[in-house]
């Protein structure tokens, strides 16, 4: 993948994401070059090995057919869930880890429908604000959506509703 300034990408834990500017840093004797992210909700600066940036899961925003998976699988039926509290948020965090925007969306979607059915502990719900962040993130801008509207559409989906991404809000690449 080419980083040039101004690239949008995405993180796989921080969601989308600008290039500032690539620079050559030397760590432990050897010359590197790094790429320097700014994450769009949080303003945070994430630097890079620019050529390990795939291993990390630096990538390209969805398209809208590919958005449109994420959304049948916040659509879909939630999975078991462990009854014991501590197992269960380890399996979710553990599955958030992997950066896997699909595997996110399904905790996404099973802590929604848990919230709306009897609610979450306090770490339940800052993992849930957590995880929703780079689903909202990626909606927001491979879509042209605004926070409010990503939002909406990511609770109708987890209500069952039926969502199709009409493909004329496609941000154009």
């Amino acid at each position: 993948m080419q980083f040039t300034t101004g690239k949008l990408v995405i993180h796989p834990h921080h969601g989308p994401a600008t290039v500032q500017e690539t620079i050559t840093r030397t760590v432990g004797g050897v010359e590197r070059e790094y790429v320097s992210l700014l994450v769009h909700r949080s303003d945070l600066t994430v630097s890079v090995p620019a050529d390990t940036a795939e291993e990390v899961g630096i990538r390209a925003p969805l398209s809208v057919e590919q958005l449109q998976e994420i959304v049948e699988i916040l659509q879909a039926p939630s999975l078991p869930f462990e009854k014991q509290w501590s197992r269960r948020m380890k399996d979710q965090q553990e599955r958030l880890l992997l950066g896997d925007l699909k595997v996110t969306a399904g905790v996404v979607r099973d802590l929604q429908r848990r919230e709306l059915d009897g609610g979450l502990s306090p770490a339940e719900k800052d993992l849930f604000k957590k995880a929703c962040g780079p689903l909202l993130g990626e909606f927001v801008e491979a879509l042209g959506m605004t926070d409010e509207s990503a939002e909406e559409l990511l609770v109708t989906a987890v209500s069952g509703q039926d969502v199709t991404l009409p493909p004329d809000l496609a941000r154009a690449s």
